[in-house]
């Protein structure tokens, strides 16, 4: 049998037959009769399989669609499909069923209008193998109900999105600035500031930040930046979609585990000094928070507030909360290297606006427009996470006259909303017009979805937005960052590019203003 990449076939073609492996395995003499039998009724009994699933490119045994998208960037692929097939359309990754949505309309029409719906989370291997299902990130049902509640909820009254929140960023923000200063204007590795949003994080879940110097801070934001990292590795995709051979392989996936259990440590001796000093009447941060709600729940064998969930879930707020705006800041800095008349626009605004002196705060953001455009548009273009968190059909879904049976993988692609055609005057260029009226004015736009949206949206979507207003302001209120190769040498495209786009990481330099 031939196989044509322009053949198109029902989904699931010699993928989930019964009786896919009597024709794989057929001898290549068999009679001509008895061929065409099998590929009848191999045809009948996928098309009353699964006759309503949406439609997609042809499927082979075994690897899926896996040789026919970019290994480097298969969200470009799933796009090219998405102009034959539609925007709701089947590809197997591997033997692994997913639906893809593609453009603003389907994925809005899904997780916002249809959010409940599409509020499952996909069991990733990784992720699922290091947090055996607990936390916020990857659970489901009551489990992920319960902690989203209980996370939202204690991170607002601690201030974030709120002036309290603001005051810690703000002081952080100093401490940055004096750690830059000690580079004396030599060229640096700017993960320095997944140390400083780290540091933002530790207020919140332990109650204390880390001098930029210790170590293990170092070492533990560091494994953050290597997850995610090999994840958006050809390594890491193929580990995700083949782990029942992986697993049993050699690899770098072993280490990765190791330092798991090494952040889990690190975790539980923070969770066993917290028990310890635990005052309930002042609790100080999200884990003493955690604790009381444990003690008051300690009796409910249904409770989902025990130890399991506390690590984990503290491990997902790090995870999430760092490397995405640290990666957003380090990117800011890489466009500004590239095109200087950019940053030299904004310190002219912040000049005119706030000064050097005051540190910014969050009601500055709606006087500078062009400054508020920039931070936008480097979210657009990063497109951080371009396929979206993985999300999962709980139950077999209708949607646009098709099913999504139960168990299925679904991919909001959210590359496909922030670069859409239509929507944006030049999509695959960096443009910060496309966040400014005609008379200059910041204009809002609703295809500008780089947190997802609806049930599923990112929880630390209102500290994120703070932080990188305040710390990219007060960065140009005090530097002026150039790379010793020239703008010219600057390459914006990702560096590592699957379940999120890696920048390239360049040595800055900071001149003080």
């Amino acid at each position: 049998m031939i196989v044509s990449k322009q053949v198109t076939f029902p989904n699931s073609f010699l993928t989930e037959s019964p009786i896919r492996t009597h024709l794989i395995m057929a001898d290549a003499d068999a009679h001509p009769v008895w061929r065409g039998v099998v590929l009848v009724l191999f045809w009948i009994l996928t098309i009353k399989s699964h006759s309503k699933l949406p439609p997609g490119p042809l499927a082979l045994p075994i690897v899926g669609n896996l040789p026919f998208i970019n290994k480097y960037a298969p969200y470009k692929s799933v796009q090219e499909f998405s102009k034959t097939h539609g925007p709701v359309m089947t590809i197997y990754l591997g033997r692994t069923r997913a639906v893809f949505l593609v453009g603003y309309d389907a994925v809005k029409e899904a997780i916002v209008d249809r959010g409940e719906d599409f509020s499952g989370r996909a069991p990733i291997h990784f992720f699922n193998k290091a947090t055996k299902g607990y936390g916020l990130a990857i659970s489901n049902g009551e489990r992920w109900k319960q902690i989203r509640r209980f996370t939202l909820t204690t991170l607002r009254d601690f201030g974030m999105g709120r002036k309290t929140m603001e005051a810690w960023i703000q002081e952080e923000s100093q401490h940055l600035i004096a750690r830059i200063e000690s580079f004396k204007g030599n060229p640096f590795d700017p993960f320095v500031f997944n140390q400083t949003v780290s540091n933002v994080i530790c207020c919140l879940v332990f109650g204390e930040r880390f001098v930029y110097e210790d170590k293990q801070l170092l070492r533990i934001v560091q494994f953050f930046s290597e997850f995610i990292q090999f994840n958006s590795t050809v390594f890491g995709q193929l580990y995700n979609i083949f782990p029942w051979l992986l697993d049993h392989l050699p690899g770098r996936h072993h280490d990765m585990f190791a330092k798991v259990e090494e952040m889990k440590k690190f975790n539980m001796k923070k969770i066993e000094e917290h028990m310890k000093t635990l005052d309930s009447s002042s609790p100080r941060d999200f884990i003493d928070c955690f604790l009381l709600r444990m003690n008051q729940e300690k009796d409910d064998p249904n409770s989902e507030f025990h130890i399991d969930n506390l690590w984990t879930t503290v491990l997902n707020l790090f995870a999430a909360g760092t490397e995405t705006t640290s990666s957003t800041i380090r990117f800011t800095l890489t466009v500004f290297m590239k095109y200087p008349e950019i940053q030299k626009r904004m310190q002219e605004e912040i000049d005119s606006v706030i000064g050097r002196e005051r540190s910014p705060n969050m009601e500055d953001r709606k006087s500078l427009p062009f400054t508020d455009a920039v931070i936008h548009e480097v979210q657009r273009f990063l497109d951080l996470v371009p396929m979206g968190v993985p999300r999962y059909a709980l139950k077999d879904i209708t949607f646009r006259g098709y099913t999504i049976p139960k168990g299925t993988y679904i991919f909001a692609m959210l590359t496909s909303v922030l670069k859409e055609d239509k929507h944006w005057a030049t999509p695959l260029m960096f443009n910060p017009q496309h966040f400014l009226d005609h008379n200059s004015n910041f204009k809002k736009n609703q295809f500008f979805m780089p947190f997802a949206a609806g049930k599923r949206a990112c929880v630390g979507e209102s500290l994120a937005r703070m932080e990188l207003f305040i710390f990219l302001v007060t960065l140009l209120q005090h530097f002026t960052f150039s790379c010793s190769e020239g703008g010219d040498s600057i390459d914006l495209t990702p560096e590592f590019s699957s379940f999120g786009n890696m920048p390239r990481r360049y040595d800055v330099v900071a001149t003080p203003q």
